[in-house]
């Protein structure tokens, strides 16, 4: 695969884990999460803090050779962008039927094996979100895959990718439309600072919004 150097770091890396960028047509800098845009590009490794930099260090004038405009609010549009890969990500799996949603029927797709990863929202309660990562743990004990979860979406925003209310939890399954949601998944987890094998358990992560009672 082709090696790309970030403006930041001057690190040599693989297009995916970087963040392409281009000059639009009215000179602002733009994302190109798809890396098909036209027109010279410049490369940032796929991490908010490293987007942030390039911002306030003024990197992307060199970085593109043009003098171009860039939003303070670049590494907040990146984040949206990937929020909203992922949702899609989602709803193809979903209608794919690749994902299981609700307590009950999660927990059986993690002790069965056939989920890839697991999903809460931020507002899941801390019991709920406990007996799943049980299930995964047990999963494991008995020689199952380990199975990571993440908490990277609102209820409204789960809801809304899977066409469902109340979607607190969700299991997107091994299916080749659930692994590609995976990736997704991965990107936006790293960019927000996940370890950079993607396996990033929800055990620690900070939820800003009130525990929801767990009616999925």
């Amino acid at each position: 695969m082709v090696e790309r150097t970030c403006i930041v770091t001057r690190r040599v890396g693989e297009p995916d884990e970087m963040i392409r960028f281009v000059a639009g047509p009215d000179m602002s800098v733009v994302p190109d999460l798809k890396r098909n845009l036209p027109g010279r590009g410049c490369w940032v490794t796929a991490e908010r803090t490293r987007v942030d930099e390039a911002v306030r260090k003024k990197l992307f004038r060199r970085g593109l050779k043009a003098e171009v405009t860039v939003n303070p609010q670049l590494g907040v549009l990146v984040d949206s962008l990937m929020v909203k890969a992922l949702s899609g990500g989602l709803g193809l799996a979903r209608k794919a039927g690749a994902v299981a949603l609700g307590s009950a029927k999660v927990d059986a797709a993690i002790r069965s094996g056939k989920a890839l990863f697991v999903l809460h929202a931020f507002e899941a309660a801390e019991d709920g979100v406990r007996k799943m990562t049980q299930a995964r743990k047990a999963t494991v004990h008995l020689g199952g895959p380990e199975i990571p979860a993440y908490k990277l979406l609102s209820e409204a925003e789960m809801g809304l990718a899977m066409g469902g209310a109340n979607v607190i939890h969700a299991a997107v399954l091994a299916q080749d439309a659930g692994k590609a949601a995976f990736r997704r998944a991965v990107a936006l987890d790293r960019y927000r600072g996940g370890p950079p094998d993607g396996r990033a358990a929800v055990e620690g992560v900070p939820v800003t919004t009130t525990p929801h009672k767990d009616t999925e």
